[in-house]
């Protein structure tokens, strides 16, 4: 599950995968900026339990973070991120596959929306020129 995740986050435009906090948290970052992390339970600790499964942190509204976090159990506030903006996804399976791809893709396009218009631009272009992600 999570290589799947990992190549649907590493195909949006510009996108690079970066270890700042250490081996085992991969953060994903659209031209220098982050957008999404990995890593196996609570910051690659792995671990048994909750802690088994791949988190994943994600931008959000701060509505719709809340409101995710009613309807799954497995979407918690998010881990060393701040609460009001990020959630955490558990991936134990809870959660379909689609919907885990449109809070990625939402993440990415807050993340884009806050950067200066030519990044913007740029990152449009590449989108329309075909290059799907």
């Amino acid at each position: 599950m999570a290589d799947h995740f990992r190549n649907y986050l590493l195909k949006k435009p510009f996108t690079e995968k970066l270890f700042p906090f250490g081996d085992n948290v991969e953060v994903y970052k659209v031209k220098g900026k982050m957008f999404a992390t990995l890593s196996l339970g609570k910051m690659g600790k792995g671990g048994e339990g909750n802690n088994a499964h791949w988190w994943m942190n994600l931008k959000c509204d701060p509505d719709e973070a809340v409101m995710l976090r009613d309807i799954f159990a497995s979407v918690i506030p998010g881990y060393h991120m701040n609460k009001r903006l990020w959630n955490t996804v558990i991936l134990d399976g809870s959660i379909p596959q689609g919907e885990i791809e449109r809070m990625i893709d939402n993440s990415f396009n807050l993340v884009v929306s806050k950067m200066p218009q030519k990044d913007q631009q740029s990152i449009r272009l590449y989108e329309l020129m075909g290059h799907q992600y």
